[in-house]
């Protein structure tokens, strides 16, 4: 007896067709995992900015803080929360995404040695007693903090294969 066209092919389809399923199931996780990873990466990115935005406006919290000791403790313990999460987020960028890292650290250098003045003046001013003294007249700068966070957001967003490295901003601020 010999060996049939149509026998090869009803043997051949469903090897074909198992394969063809394994290789789509294959595929799919891979995309679901890359997806996955890339949504965990940009939350990861997306709290760390958080606490340097966090940090910011710590100047106008302490401007209007009140004058108990109640008061300073409270804000004095969350400056130090603050100095905790950006050193995990520093070193969960360290172990995730090393160029991020690099950008982030450079974000979050800036913005202690700009908000970290602007702090250190506040402290200094009179305590607000009365509603209408919370409106503040006085605007902290946020140009490094800024130009620093842009970099760093580009950064991410290329970690992300949402675009390019960016230029590093001392590069910028020279050439610009």
């Amino acid at each position: 007896m010999t060996w049939t066209t149509a026998q090869t092919t009803a043997v051949l389809a469903p090897v074909i067709a198992i394969f063809g399923a394994a290789l789509t199931a294959l595929l799919t996780y891979a995309l679901n995992r890359q997806t996955a990873r890339r949504e965990r990466r940009a939350q990861a990115f997306g709290e760390a900015l958080s606490v340097v935005e966090d940090y910011a406006e710590m100047p106008y919290r302490i401007r209007r803080r009140s004058g108990t000791p109640e008061a300073r403790q409270k804000l004095t313990e969350e400056v130090s929360r603050i100095y905790s999460r950006l050193a995990y987020h520093q070193a969960l960028l360290d172990i995730e995404a090393p160029r991020v890292a690099a950008a982030y650290r450079l974000l979050a250098n800036e913005a202690k040695a700009e908000v970290g003045e602007q702090m250190k003046k506040a402290w200094q001013k009179p305590v607000r007693t009365t509603d209408a003294e919370m409106n503040l007249e006085e605007h902290y700068g946020r140009a490094r903090v800024d130009l620093a966070r842009d970099h760093c957001v580009g950064t991410m967003r290329a970690a992300l294969g949402l675009g390019r490295y960016p230029i590093s901003p001392k590069k910028r601020s020279v050439a610009g």
